[in-house]
């Protein structure tokens, strides 16, 4: 018992340091105005855990990752470490929590797209009121950006965030049980790759990249 213990906490600190490393070098600018908003992957890190050790490790990794970031590169301070563990807590824990009652492909999905609609929601909220007094901005201004400008990257980050995890839950689970840091589920483990979600995964994640080089004028 004690062992196993051992191999979760072991697998939740390499994941808080590859979503860590992943916010330090991974952040692509999506808009310039507000220049604040860009995208990071870490969120999919944050998510895979929480397939694979629940939404409670999610948390757990959310709230981490988030004070890390604000300690050390953060330009945005406790605000914007605010609104990170909101944000992955809204996409990840709550992905993580549908997937823990529902452990099939089926689950994951259903619960990727509720957690991609939970981030766009909450998002939009907290944005409302704590945006103006990071900006500085009148409230009425912030309220006039919600839809043009927040509802738009939070539903392209979402849809990252849903089509990068399908597409890298199941390697990144086999390189763990390999390692022997998880234990093997049995048919769970064995279940064949579903080529079309996969498809549909590629699908929006090829349509995000494609709609991040349009916003930043490349094409």
């Amino acid at each position: 018992m004690r062992n196993m213990r051992n191999r979760k906490i072991v697998t939740i600190a390499m994941l808080i340091a590859l979503a860590y490393i992943i916010t330090i070098f991974g952040r692509i600018p999506v808009l310039t105005v507000p220049p604040f908003l860009k995208y990071d992957a870490k969120d999919v890190i944050i998510t895979i855990g929480g397939f694979l050790l629940g939404p409670l490790a999610a948390f757990a990794m959310s709230v981490i990752v988030s004070f890390f970031e604000m300690i050390t590169i953060s330009e945005t301070g406790w605000i914007g470490a605010l609104m990170n563990m909101l944000s992955s807590c809204a996409f990840a824990c709550t992905a993580a929590a549908i997937y823990k009652q529902q452990r099939s492909l089926k689950g994951a999905a259903i619960g990727l797209v509720v957690g991609w609609v939970s981030m766009v929601a909450v998002m939009l909220l907290w944005n409302y009121y704590l945006t103006p007094i990071f900006l500085g901005y009148p409230r009425e201004a912030v309220a006039a950006m919600l839809l043009p400008v927040f509802l738009p990257f939070n539903l392209l980050k979402g849809g990252l965030n849903a089509g990068i995890t399908m597409l890298l839950y199941k390697p990144v689970k086999a390189a763990l049980s390999a390692s022997r840091l998880l234990p093997e589920t049995g048919a769970e483990n064995k279940a064949k790759i579903n080529i079309g979600m996969m498809l549909v995964a590629l699908f929006i994640v090829i349509s995000g990249i494609f709609l991040i080089l349009i916003y930043q004028g490349v094409i």
